[in-house]
C-alpha cells in the first residue's frame, strides 16, 4: 500500500479474493460456446484464444518466478544482497490481477470494434508497426509518466507502493495501485490501437507484444544480471535500445535515476541515466556462486509440495503447507512431476538464509517421503544424499543438516571435513521442554526413533513413568536406563496418561482410544492427522527463530510463518558455536549443551498447549 493511498487504489475485485476469476467468467463462456456452437461465419478464433493467451501470460510469469528465486539463492550474478520477507509477498500476491484486467480489455474491445474482430493470424506489416509505436510513443511517454509519478504528490499516492520492493523479483513488475495501472494500460494499448485502426493487426502481433512486455518486465525485475556482455559488444547502440536487470535495480536503490520503460535512450538524452549503472552491471556478471556455511538438506513431501516450495507458488510458499481443491486442477503437472523424479534428479538449492554471519542454504532431494519406504528407491536417495554431502564437502560448508542418519556415509568418507547433523539432539530438548509441568506419566506410541528412545530414558530418569505397548521397544529403552530408573518404564498397553508422544505410524484407532483432553506430542518430522476435536495437538520438534535470521518469505512445510525445525535449528547452531563434531546415526549431542545454546542465540519456544478446560 502506498503511504498516502489516493483514489482507485484497490482492484474492482479485491472483494472477490480467490474467487475474483469469476469477473471473466462471462466472456471465456460466450467465446467457447460461440466458437464451438456457432456457423463458421460468427467463430471468431481470436476470441477463442483469449484464454489460452491469458494462460500463457500466467505460465511465462510463474517460470521467471521461479527461475529468479532459484538464481539468486545459488548467488552467481546476484545483484542486490537485502532479504526479502514475508510482507513483500504478502503485497505482491495479486499479481495476477493485469492479467485480469488484460482479459477484461481483450474480450472488451472487440465488442466495440469490427476491426478487432476475426483477426487474422499474421500480418508483417502490422508487427512492423506495432514495434514503431512502442519504440516511439510509448517509450517516450512512458518516460515522463513514470518521472511524474516520482513527483511526491503521485509518489506517496501511487508510486511508492511499488517501490516498497528494494529488492525486486519478476513479479514486482506488475504490482502497482489499479489507478496506476489504468494508465499503464492506456499506454501499452498505443500500438493495438494504430494497428486496430490501420486494419493491420493480428493474433500474433497481439500475442508477441503482450509476450514481449511480460518478458521484459520480468527479465528487468529479476535481481540477477542475465544479459552476457558480447550482446553489447556485437552491437554497441544496444546499449540504449535495452535495459538489463542491474540497470532497473539502480532505479529501485536510488529512486532517481534510470527511469525508461524498456530502452534507456531517454535516461541518456536527458540525464538521468545512473552513473554507476556500467560498474554495476560488470560487478554483477562476473560475481560468482556463494558458498554457504551450513546447508539444509531435506526432501519433498507429498505430491503437492512442489507447488508449496520457495521456487514454486510464492503465496502458498509463504504459509503453512495445506492442501488446496484448486490444486487438483494441476494433477498432469503434478503426475508429471512425480515421474520426473521417479526416474531422474538431482539435488537443487531452494532458499538462501544469513544468520549473523552465518551463510545458510536449503538443499531439496527431488524425492517425496513415501519413496524413503521404498526398497527399490534407497539406492538412488543414498546417492543424491552423499553427492549432496561431497559436493558441500568440496565447497567449504561447515556442516549439512540431514533429515535422515547419516552413519553410512561417515563409514564410505571417513575424511570428510563437512559435519554431518540430524538435530536430533535439539528435537529432543524442544520436546522435553514443551511439556506441561508436573506431569507424572506419557504414553510413547507410533514408529520409535532414537529421538523417542532418548525422550524415553529423559522421562525415566527423571521418575515421570513412560507406557510403551511393543516389547521390543521396551527392551531397547530398558538397555539404557539403570535399575533404579527402569521401573518407571512400563510394558503396557494402558492408554490412560493424557499425554501422548507419537512418532510416525500412529494408527487411527490409537489415537482414536486416546482418553478425552489428550495433548499429543509429535516426536517426528511429520505431525499425525487429527482425528480428534476434544484433544490438542502441539506442532512437531520446532522453535520460533530470531529476526536476525534474514530473508525468511516461505515457511517450513506446515510450520508457522518463521517457525524452524528442531533439525534445520540444530545445523545452524553447530556451525554458529563452532563445535566440530558429527552428530548422526547413533550419535547423540550434549542435550542440555544445545537447548542453552539455542536460547542464547535468540530462539524462542512455541507456546505451550494447555489441556482442555483450562
Amino acid at each position: 500500500m502506498a503511504s498516502k493511498p489516493g483514489i482507485l487504489t484497490e482492484w474492482p475485485w479485491t472483494w472477490l479474493g480467490n474467487y475474483k476469476y469469476i469477473v471473466l467468467a462471462p466472456s471465456v463462456g460466450h467465446a467457447m460456446y460461440s466458437y464451438m456452437f456457432k456457423g463458421e461465419n460468427e467463430r471468431d478464433l481470436s476470441n477463442f484464444l483469449v484464454l489460452p493467451l491469458l494462460l500463457w501470460r500466467m505460465v511465462h510469469n510463474q517460470m521467471w518466478i521461479s527461475l529468479s528465486r532459484y538464481r539468486t539463492a545459488k548467488g552467481n550474478n546476484r545483484i542486490v544482497d537485502k532479504s526479502i520477507e514475508f510482507e513483500q509477498v504478502d503485497r505482491e500476491k495479486n499479481w495476477d490481477d493485469q492479467i485480469i484486467l488484460s482479459g477484461v480489455m481483450l474480450y472488451t474491445v472487440p465488442l466495440f470494434y469490427k476491426a478487432a474482430q476475426h483477426l487474422p493470424w499474421w500480418r508483417t506489416d502490422g508487427v512492423i508497426w506495432a514495434f514503431l509505436v512502442h519504440a516511439g510513443p510509448v517509450e517516450f511517454l512512458y518516460y515522463w509518466l513514470h518521472r511524474a509519478l516520482h513527483h511526491h504528490f503521485l509518489y506517496s499516492r501511487y508510486h511508492s507502493h511499488h517501490h516498497s520492493s528494494i529488492v525486486t523479483e519478476p513479479i514486482t513488475s506488475v504490482i502497482h495501485p489499479f489507478a496506476e495501472h489504468i494508465a499503464y494500460f492506456l499506454l501499452f494499448s498505443l500500438p493495438f490501437i494504430t494497428t486496430i485502426y490501420m486494419k493491420n493487426i493480428s493474433i500474433l502481433s497481439v500475442t508477441g507484444y503482450l509476450t514481449y512486455i511480460d518478458f521484459m518486465n520480468n527479465m528487468g525485475h529479476c535481481n540477477f544480471e542475465c544479459i552476457p556482455k558480447q550482446l553489447f559488444s556485437i552491437f554497441p547502440p544496444l546499449k540504449y535500445l535495452m535495459y538489463t536487470p542491474s540497470y532497473h535495480s539502480l532505479h529501485h536503490t536510488q529512486f532517481r535515476t534510470n527511469y525508461s520503460l524498456f530502452m534507456p535512450f531517454y535516461d541518456y538524452v536527458y540525464g538521468t541515466a545512473d552513473k554507476s549503472t556500467d560498474s554495476l552491471y560488470e560487478s554483477s556478471l562476473v560475481r560468482k556462486e556463494e558458498a554457504p556455511d551450513v546447508v539444509h538438506l531435506t526432501h519433498l513431501t507429498t505430491p503437492e509440495s512442489i507447488y508449496h516450495l520457495r521456487l514454486g507458488f510464492a503465496h502458498l510458499a509463504s504459509d503453512p503447507q495445506k492442501s488446496k481443491w484448486y490444486l487438483w486442477l494441476m494433477w498432469p503437472i503434478t503426475l508429471w512431476s512425480m515421474f520426473v523424479t521417479w526416474i531422474y534428479g538431482r539435488t537443487f538449492i531452494v532458499e538462501r538464509n544469513v544468520f549473523k554471519q552465518l551463510k545458510l542454504q536449503t538443499w531439496v532431494i527431488p524425492k517425496y517421503s513415501i519413496q524413503y519406504y521404498m526398497k527399490w528407491q534407497r539406492q538412488a536417495i543414498n546417492s543424491m544424499i552423499e553427492d549432496s554431502i561431497l559436493e558441500a564437502d568440496a565447497m567449504g560448508v561447515q556442516g549439512e543438516e540431514l533429515n535422515k542418519n547419516g552413519e553410512l556415509f561417515l563409514s564410505r568418507h571417513t575424511q570428510l571435513k563437512v559435519k554431518l547433523v540430524d538435530g536430533s539432539s535439539l528435537a529432543v530438548a524442544v520436546v522435553l521442554n514443551s511439556l506441561p509441568k508436573g506431569i507424572t506419566e506419557v504414553v510413547i506410541r507410533g514408529n520409535l526413533s532414537k529421538v523417542a528412545y532418548s525422550i524415553a530414558v529423559s522421562l525415566c530418569q527423571e521418575g515421570i513413568q513412560v507406557y510403551t505397548r511393543f516389547e521390543d521397544d521396551y527392551k531397547r529403552i530398558k538397555a539404557k536406563l539403570t535399575k533404579e530408573t527402569s521401573d518407571n518404564l512400563i510394558l503396557s498397553k494402558h492408554n490412560a496418561p493424557k499425554i501422548w508422544l507419537v512418532g510416525d505410524g500412529l494408527s487411527e484407532d490409537e489415537q482414536l482410544s486416546a482418553p478425552k483432553g489428550t495433548l499429543f506430542f509429535p516426536i517426528s518430522h511429520f505431525p499425525p492427522k487429527k482425528m480428534r476435536r476434544d484433544c490438542l495437538y502441539n506442532s512437531t520438534p520446532a522453535m520460533l527463530a530470531p529476526k536476525h535470521l534474514e530473508n525468511v518469505d516461505s515457511c517450513e512445510n506446515w510450520l508457522p510463518r518463521r517457525v524452524m525445525s528442531a533439525w534445520r535449528i540444530a545445523g545452524i547452531l553447530h556451525g554458529m558455536e563452532g563445535w566440530g563434531v558429527h552428530e548422526c546415526g547413533n550419535m547423540m549431542f550434549d542435550i542440555e549443551k544445545i537447548w542453552r545454546a539455542s536460547l542464547d542465540h535468540g530462539f524462542h519456544p512455541l507456546t505451550k498447549p494447555n489441556p482442555p478446560g483450562k
